[in-house]
This record gives structure tokens, C-alpha cells and sequence, in this order.
């Protein structure tokens, strides 16, 4: 089992740019990590995303070229450099960990981003 805790979420006005990051209590080597969002009113959806070996990193189209995300296996931490903020980016960020043994899917509280016009 891993706990995952995220931050760096805030309001910024569109063209902006935060970093999101989550901390995990654990090595996250056996799992595949990723970001997940979810908007008012809407499922939550996933963002963005690397493998356990880390060579193969996944994005939504939405955030193609503007999303970065990146591990630091030292630090078992996972960021999300986000750039040209749009509105319609305004969501509730959540990490998440997908154990490749267990099948296990965990999740971190969520972090708040809303990005103003």
C-alpha cells in the first residue's frame, strides 16, 4: 500500500503556470504513477502519466506541449509542470499510484487548481 499526498495547486490567471507535486510513502518502482483531474460536474479524468521504468510517459491530448510530467525516484516524489494554464484546466488534481503486482489503485486527497480568464 502507498499514501500519496499532493500540493502546489493555487489560482492563477490563464497563460500561467504551477507545478504540481506528490509525495509518496513509499518508492513508487512498483507501480505506474500518474495525474488524474476532475472538473465540477464532471468524471474524473486522467492527465498524464509515466511508467514503472519511467521511459514511457502518457498525456491526455487536452495538455500535449503544455504538461510536463516527471519522478524523482530519490525523493519518491512525482511532479507536474503545467504551462499555458487555460480555464478550462480548473480542476481537483489527484495522484495516483496503479501497484503493477497488486492491481491496487490508490489515490492522494486532491489538490485545487483554478485558473481565472
Amino acid at each position: 500500500q502507498v499514501q500519496l499526498v499532493e500540493s502546489g495547486g493555487g489560482l492563477v490567471q490563464a497563460g500561467g503556470s504551477l507545478r504540481l507535486s506528490c509525495t509518496a510513502s513509499r518508492t513508487f518502482g512498483g507501480y505506474n504513477m500518474g495525474w488524474y483531474r476532475q472538473a465540477p460536474g464532471k468524471e474524473r479524468e486522467f492527465v498524464a502519466g509515466f511508467s514503472r521504468s519511467g521511459r514511457n510517459t502518457y498525456y491526455a491530448d487536452s495538455v500535449k506541449g503544455r504538461f510536463t510530467i516527471s519522478g524523482d525516484n530519490a525523493k519518491n516524489a512525482v511532479y507536474m509542470q503545467m504551462n499555458s494554464l487555460k480555464p478550462e484546466d480548473t480542476a481537483i488534481y489527484y495522484c495516483n499510484a496503479d501497484s503493477i503486482e497488486t492491481s491496487g489503485r490508490y489515490w492522494g486527497q486532491g489538490t485545487q487548481v483554478t485558473v481565472s480568464s
